[in-house]
């Protein structure tokens, strides 16, 4: 399987481990209010069947592309250390860039002063 594939199925396993995760967590609450008005459960029937059906179709996909587990960050991300320094280096330039505009404001407002006296 290529790096690009492996990238791939590591994405779509992450979308459909956190669908799994946000069905149960929805199914949970669910059941809870279920239990808490014992009126509603007609209504709450259909719902917890439809989330139950949900959590069971994003746990297939989630095993269906586990494989991309096996990806390592450098295949998915790039090197983290190489994107870091990128980051550290951009951010250090624009704090240069800051700096200088801010003695150029300084020398404009003295040169100002200066021509009104």
């Amino acid at each position: 399987m290529s790096k690009k594939d492996l990238a791939e199925y590591k994405r779509k396993y992450q979308t459909f481990r956190h669908h799994a995760w946000a069905g149960l967590g929805f199914l949970s609450v669910t059941l809870a209010i279920r239990l808490i008005f014992l009126e509603s459960t007609v209504i709450l029937t259909p719902v917890i069947v439809i989330l139950a059906i949900y959590i069971i179709i994003a746990l297939i996909f989630t095993y269906r592309y586990r494989e991309g587990l096996n990806a390592s960050i450098g295949t998915v991300m790039g090197d983290p250390s190489i994107e870091f320094e990128k980051e550290k280096l951009k951010t250090d330039i624009e704090k240069e860039k800051l700096k200088l505009e801010k003695k150029k404001a300084k020398s404009e407002i003295k040169k100002q002063k200066k021509a009104k006296k």
